[in-house]
């Protein structure tokens, strides 16, 4: 099975056994998968759904989370910042130590992030080795977008995630990913505007709707008029509404969520490249290079070469 497909099967699952338990809001499962000085990985399962009722919590450090499956809406709670964001696979939920929150999920059932812990000290070292200015070590925004600068080092996590489990073939030390993913998250929020807030619940609603489909990786191409037909708006405003609520195009959203999951195949799996290919909804193998070297700044051959050399 395709990984980051696995990854949301196992999602549903959760969701499925909570609804046959019927537990009552059951607090997010966390597995610590690696930590180290001043820094610790872990791999959180959410069930909660529209009838839950959030509560507000408060980030302990610095944390940078990477939504691998489902939605949500990550918000700042009353007397701080209200303004909500959806979150989707590949974007980035970002926290600095003592900043409330809630997780809301309005339009579905559960999450699953890989969420990258920071103390002080450490966070603040990563950052002033990105180059961050003394004023610019906390993140201004909370949230990022799935973004290409992101990418590749989301497919080493989702690999390392699946090596965990004792199914792949490369993993690249925790330590490196996550002082890799501190830094580029303070260099992206950093040069990141800060966006509108979302629109109407409504709205939101079906724009995650759409979102979901689109995860399930389903063979069909999703044209910009199948998901403006399936989100019930016009072509016009669906395409201004998820470049609003995502950061990215519908176009761009899906071939970065193909190309994600190819990278990580390329990571976790000795597969022939070409099968990858076509596992990923990519029908022609230059296409697929033209469109990985754009993602990743390399060929798929080299980013599994280079993988592998790196151990």
């Amino acid at each position: 099975m395709e990984f980051l497909a696995k990854i949301a099967v196992d999602l549903k699952g959760a969701v499925a056994e909570r609804a046959i338990a019927g537990a009552a809001s059951p607090p997010p499962e966390f597995r610590t998968v690696a930590r180290g000085p001043g820094w610790r990985v872990d791999d959180v399962t959410c069930t909660y759904g529209p009838l839950d009722r959030p509560f507000s919590e408060e980030h302990s450090g610095f944390s940078v989370a990477l939504v691998l499956a489902g939605t949500f809406q990550y918000r700042g709670v009353p007397g701080h910042d209200r303004t909500g964001h959806l979150m989707t696979p590949g974007s980035l939920m970002l926290g600095n130590p003592g900043q409330p929150f809630q997780c809301v999920h309005q339009h579905g059932h559960g999450d699953r992030c890989l969420s990258f812990h920071f103390a002080s000290d450490c966070f603040e070292e990563i950052a002033a080795d990105a180059g961050a200015s003394r004023g610019e070590r906390s993140f201004r925004v909370m949230r990022l977008p799935a973004m290409r600068e992101m990418s590749p080092l989301a497919a080493k996590a989702c690999a390392n995630l699946v090596g965990a489990s004792g199914g792949s073939n490369l993993e690249t030390p925790w330590e490196e990913i996550a002082l890799q993913v501190g830094a580029a998250a303070i260099r992206s929020a950093n040069d990141f505007s800060i966006a509108e807030p979302d629109p109407l619940p409504s709205v939101a609603a079906r724009i995650t709707r759409a979102i979901r489909m689109m995860e399930e990786g389903d063979p069909q191409p999703w044209t910009l008029q199948r998901l403006a037909a399936e989100a019930r708006l016009s072509p016009y405003h669906f395409l201004r509404t998820f470049e609003k609520v995502t950061g990215v195009t519908p176009h761009q959203y899906t071939r970065r969520l193909r190309l994600r999951r190819a990278a990580t195949q390329l990571l976790a799996a000795s597969s022939p490249i070409l099968d990858i290919v076509m596992d990923c909804g990519f029908g022609d193998l230059s296409n697929f290079n033209r469109a990985f070297r754009g993602e990743f700044g390399m060929s798929p051959r080299q980013f599994r070469r280079d993988a592998g050399s790196a151990q």
